[in-house]
């Protein structure tokens, strides 16, 4: 990391309340090798969560592209930008399919994002890399595996005390699915990077119980939902969820892993 982010006061930082997004985009900044008039390709960019942050840092000389396949959260990052850093483009793309107009950039960033690569991880980082200029910067950040572990060992246990087969051997394909920083390096040494750094760092994240548990701006967006579609009876689904929320002396600390991986184009 260079003096640029002792050097500059931004107006645009890392939002404080968000106990999600900014806790992993620190991350992600902490093994950025960021400089002045760089051009950036920033994936699963959502509300501009680092997309804000880097195009102050890199300047009117600069170029951040924000990609995210949801219109609404793209909607969302241009209302935010009004006619702020005109450097900073949001658009509605596939990560996973990048078209072939598109230039390559000096980094290419994504906060929170290989989740959305599935179900061909290894093959959407090696598109993405045809997009970056040879001795150009991927940087990636994800909740690996590990995340959440007591949720699932108490839904699993729950579905187990009421004979759930079914539904649990889709859990179990999902937790098996869950990428980890193991694999992340593989992926890496696989395409052949250089500078190879994956780390990880444990996130608590808090809850009350019941429907507050159940109905929690991160949780329910996502993780939840996962857990959701292992029920093909939504009624059911709720008797159990509901069931497990409430038994939160099982459930905490409820921690997350973050995952930073990085590696370099040769």
């Amino acid at each position: 990391m260079t003096d640029l982010w002792t050097a500059v006061t931004p107006r645009w930082p890392l939002p404080s309340h968000d106990y999600w997004s900014t806790p992993f985009a620190e991350s992600l900044l902490q093994h950025l090798d960021l400089f002045p008039d760089a051009s950036i390709l920033d994936i699963a960019s959502g509300h501009g969560i680092p997309a804000f942050y880097l195009a102050e840092q890199v300047g009117r000389r600069g170029q951040v592209l924000a990609l995210d396949l949801s219109r609404r959260q793209v909607e969302s990052a241009r209302a935010i930008q009004g006619d702020a850093l005109p450097w900073l483009k949001f658009e509605c793309l596939d990560m996973r399919a990048l078209p072939p107009y598109l230039p390559c950039f000096d980094r290419i960033t994504g906060n929170l994002s290989v989740m959305f690569f599935r179900p061909n991880r290894f093959e959407v980082i090696q598109g993405l890399l045809e997009h970056l200029k040879p001795g150009g910067q991927l940087v990636l950040t994800f909740p690996s595996l590990g995340t959440f572990d007591s949720l699932w060992r108490r839904i699993d246990q729950e579905m187990a005390v009421r004979g759930l087969l079914a539904e649990r051997r889709k859990l179990e394909a999902y937790l098996a699915e869950r990428p980890s920083a193991a694999e992340a390096r593989g992926w890496l040494e696989r395409l052949h990077l250089g500078r190879i750094a994956v780390t990880e760092s444990p996130l608590k994240v808090a809850s009350g119980a019941g429907q507050a548990f159940l109905h929690h701006p991160l949780l329910r967006g996502g993780f939840l939902d996962d857990a959701y579609e292992c029920f093909e009876d939504q009624g059911l689904a709720n008797e159990v969820m509901t069931k497990v929320s409430e038994d939160m002396e099982s459930l905490t600390p409820l921690m997350a892993q973050r995952c930073v991986m990085s590696g370099w184009k040769l």
